[in-house]
Formats: C-alpha cells, sequence, structure tokens
C-alpha cells in the first residue's frame, strides 16, 4: 500500500447515519507504531481448502503490514501454495482486517527496517540472509532464521470500537 489512499471508502455501518470512517484514523494509530502492542492474527488457507489462524508478530512500515513466521510452519507452507491471506488487529479504537497477498520480503535493505520497527516495539530482531533473527521467537515458529512476509492489501475493513462508531471497508 505504501502509504496509498484508498481508491474506494464504503459506509458498511447499515444501523445509522454515520459517515465512512476516514483511513486517516487507522493509518496515523498504524503509523504510531499501534500495531507493536496489539495483538494480530494471520489466516491463510491449507492445501485441502481449509481455513487455518495463527497469532503472529506484526509490523508497519511505509504504509504496508509484515509478519514473520518459520520455514516449517503450517502458514508459511499455506502461503507456499495460496498466498491469499488476511491478518486481523484489534487497535486502541478500532478493529482492522487486512485482505490481500502475502509477498516474501528478501531483499536487505526493507527485512533491516521491518527489524527496526520490531526492536523499537521491544523485539531485538536481526537482519541474518535472507530472513530475520532473534533472542526469542513463539515456540511454534522453528529454529531462525524467519521468514518475514508483507501483506500486499487490496483491501481493509475498519470497525470502530470507540466513538464515533462505524464500519468501512477501504479498497487500494
Amino acid at each position: 500500500m505504501t502509504n496509498r489512499e484508498p481508491t474506494a471508502t464504503t459506509n458498511l455501518d447499515k444501523t445509522s447515519e454515520t459517515e465512512p470512517l476516514p483511513w486517516k484514523r487507522a493509518r496515523d494509530l498504524l503509523d504510531a507504531g499501534a500495531l507493536a502492542e496489539a495483538a494480530s492474527f494471520l489466516g491463510t488457507v491449507r492445501p485441502d481448502g481449509r481455513p487455518h489462524s495463527a497469532r503472529i508478530g506484526a509490523a508497519w512500515y511505509d504504509g504496508n503490514v509484515y509478519f514473520q513466521t518459520g520455514q516449517q510452519t503450517r502458514k508459511a507452507h499455506n502461503l507456499e501454495v495460496n498466498p491469499a491471506c488476511t491478518l486481523s488487529t484489534s487497535l486502541t479504537g478500532i478493529d482492522l482486517v487486512f485482505e490481500g497477498l502475502a509477498e516474501r520480503i528478501t531483499d536487505g535493505p526493507t527485512l533491516e527496517a521491518v527489524a527496526a520497527v520490531w526492536r523499537e516495539g521491544g523485539w531485538a530482531a536481526e537482519v541474518s540472509r535472507d530472513g530475520i533473527v532473534a533472542p526469542y521467537n513463539a515456540p511454534g515458529t522453528g529454529p531462525p532464521p524467519w521468514q518475514v512476509y508483507r501483506v500486499a492489501a487490496h483491501t481493509v475493513f475498519g470497525v470502530a470500537t470507540a466513538e464515533p462508531y462505524g464500519a468501512t471497508r477501504w479498497r487500494f
């Protein structure tokens, strides 16, 4: 998304006369580092079509959401076959769901920038070859280095959990 503005905004709140939520509301929270403190969940699709969801560590950099996982994890295997995914998170005052395609990131400058975001959030991530390493990670992630992915989001849904309330779909 790289700090793009939505090409279409749709008000999904059918219960009131509210205006669509402004993308700026979500983007300002993300730019301020709110994702580092939020629980985030990645949804992928198994090769047989069954859904899979797992909590992941996410980072917001240059208008995109990034996550990391081990090469041998279920989510990594799923993404090899089908890169379609969702990334859901609950920020202060707004829940977000990013829909798009997961793209593996291996270029050094982007890996370093995303690792720096994780370090700012308190996780000591460092670049190693075409992935990242750290003193610790989730137990099921497997051995480092871990792969980093960017969610190339085409749609983001937002549901406000604080005033002003509303629900909006942003297309990019």
